[in-house]
């Protein structure tokens, strides 16, 4: 049987430098212990915050430092966990750093009460006494923005306490979808046994035998029946806890509060969803090409992810992959390539899929780290697009924190997907302007329109699942894995018209991991709009373009999402830029129909 190897067969070059950010365990636990004991330190300033501009430097700077390294502590416990998400050490190590950030943020919970008991005045004065303060004159702003939904300190003591557990819904999915569950083997048509992964299943999607693809489709749902009721649970109290929290803070709903922290209206979310829906006729172009391409007179679920091209993939090592995406990202300039190389090389990247790794691909780190991007790399084409993606997340952190402070050095998902999305479309047109090798071609083209399929208008279908399941829920009606089953399979309908959905893919949303963190996905959809729109002027413009692209990037959190891309060349209050990355959907629609 083809089995996924464990991780002490890898070499150390295809493994991410965790010691780096700490040497071994032992220095781990002795910076557990340091930033434990400073919890009582920081809590001494309770009631103390705004006595003079001194005083509050001196509390906003020590904060700071405790939570620099609560980072570091949850960030090397997660991606050691993450590595064997079955190793119960480094489960524990993962939940006692979960628990440390839950009692930092309960320390420093006084913190902003105690602010916003000042006017912008007040604060004006107390910067004019400690310049040194001038440097947190936005977060200021963002602070006194928030305050009709800031409770007492008592109560944001307390619910800082309760974050551990408000995140449980989460990390109980999390455990039994990466750890628990094991998916059936199938026989692969030239009679080998293949088991099913989280990370292999769309790849195993992919292959050409229809037969094998119906066989791995019903198996893989077939597995998650087995566990609805487990996974229904866990969600209705995930967005349960949403509308909770929400209330508590003087929302009316989930998706109010989630889009208010950073600062988005909901136009901007309407305005995807009815963007999209306005355009589903180019999803379903994409359908009937896709059926045309296989010769079926019927698009089926198990479809969906099949190329439009002849064969699987053809095969790119990890090695080409970066030196394909470093030469892609050439158009921002020397400086952003030098470095994107040098990370490749100094091992950021967790390569392969291992036993029990976490499935999927994210990029990490630390303000005081390097970044790491776990991958699960599949040596495809799909995989080459994942690591520009991360990357792309990488290099933002990288030019943060360079040039930002501590305060500054976070960014919104609304602004991170553009960064990452920038680099899958620079990707595509090097591919397609310099490879000669027309079957990789071909598969570069399909490859950007299943990129625009699934981010464009599956992740804002995603949008409209969680947006209708929450009113369904504050609506006082009980989300049953049945009702779940009825809405997906509703929206599945709609989006994917030409092709005949069934009752497995109904229970597509039981895999989706995106909707333990509410109201996230759609920042997808918005980030490859955006970053069509930037690259396009990339191109045409050249260096200045390219200039304000990093200049973007170096803000990090300095300015509100929809100012920094203004400020880059884009206005996402407006439906212009997703209309206009449909319209290039729908241009490299054509140029594959001709093709076909």
């Amino acid at each position: 049987m083809s089995s996924v190897p464990e991780r002490s067969d890898i070499d150390e070059e295809y493994k991410w430098a965790l010691e780096s950010l700490y040497a071994d365990d032992e220095a781990w636990e002795a910076a557990y212990e340091d930033v434990e004991a400073k919890l009582d330190d920081l809590e001494a300033y309770e009631g103390r915050v705004t006595e003079d501009a001194e005083t509050l430097l001196s509390v906003l700077e020590l904060r700071e430092e405790v939570m620099r390294e609560v980072s570091n502590v949850s960030s090397y416990a997660r991606m050691r966990r993450d590595e064997d998400t079955t190793d119960g050490h480094y489960q524990a190590l993962n939940a006692r750093a979960q628990s440390l950030a839950s009692d930092a943020r309960s320390a420093s919970s006084f913190i902003t009460p105690e602010l916003q008991e000042l006017d912008r005045d007040e604060l004006d004065e107390m910067i004019a006494a400690e310049p040194d303060l001038e440097v947190y004159d936005h977060y200021f702003d963002d602070v006194l923005r928030m305050k009709d939904h800031t409770r007492s300190a008592e109560v944001e003591n307390l619910l800082a306490e309760l974050g551990e557990v408000t995140g449980a819904p989460g990390e109980v999915y999390n455990m039994l979808a990466n750890a628990d569950m094991e998916f059936p083997a199938v026989e692969t048509p030239d009679g080998e046994q293949k088991r099913i992964t989280l990370n292999n299943f769309t790849t195993l999607q992919k292959h050409p035998d229809r037969a094998f693809r119906q066989d791995v489709y019903e198996q893989f749902y077939d597995e998650w029946e087995t566990v609805r009721n487990a996974v229904g649970a866990a969600y209705k109290n995930s967005v349960k806890t949403d509308s909770k929290l929400a209330r508590a803070r003087n929302y009316d709903t989930a998706r109010e509060a989630a889009l208010d922290d950073p600062n988005i209206p909901p136009a901007v979310y309407d305005n995807l969803v009815d963007t999209v829906r306005d355009n589903l006729g180019k999803l379903h172009r994409h359908a009937d090409l896709k059926r045309q391409s296989i010769g079926a007179d019927e698009l089926q679920m198990w479809d969906l992810y099949v190329p439009m091209t002849e064969g699987e993939s053809p095969e790119v090592t990890y090695e080409e992959a970066c030196e394909y995406v470093t030469e892609a990202v050439a158009p921002l300039g020397e400086d952003y390539q030098s470095r994107l190389a040098e990370g490749l090389e100094s091992r950021w990247v967790d390569v392969y899929e291992t036993a029990g790794k976490q499935s999927g691909a994210y990029s990490g780190g630390t303000y005081d780290s390097q970044p790491f991007i776990l991958m699960n790399y599949q040596d495809d084409v799909e995989s080459m697009y994942t690591l520009a993606h991360e990357l792309g997340h990488s290099m933002h952190s990288e030019l943060t924190s360079d040039e930002q402070p501590y305060v500054y050095s976070s960014y919104e998902i609304f602004v991170a997907e553009v960064a990452s999305t920038v680099n899958e479309t620079l990707l595509t047109h090097h591919l397609l302007d310099t490879v000669a090798d027309e079957k990789l071609r071909r598969h570069v083209l399909n490859e950007y329109l299943e990129r625009f399929r699934s981010t464009l208008y599956r992740q804002t279908m995603f949008a409209e699942f969680e947006h209708r399941a929450h009113e369904l829920s504050e609506a006082g009606e009980a989300l049953t894995p049945d009702r779940l089953d009825e809405l997906y399979l509703e929206l599945k309908s709609d989006y994917y018209d030409p092709a005949e959905t069934d009752d497995s893919i109904a229970r597509e949303w039981m895999r989706i991991p995106h909707f333990y963190r509410a109201f996230y996905v759609f920042q997808y959809a918005t980030g490859i709009s955006a970053a069509v729109a930037l690259v396009d002027g990339i191109l045409e413009e050249g260096e200045p373009a390219a200039e304000r692209y990093i200049d973007f990037l170096r803000k990090g959190s300095r300015e509100y999402p929809l100012e920094l891309l203004r400020g880059a060349g884009v206005d996402m209050a407006s439906p212009e830029p997703v209309e206009a990355a449909l319209s290039t959907y729908d241009d490299y629609l054509g140029e594959f129909a001709d093709l076909l």
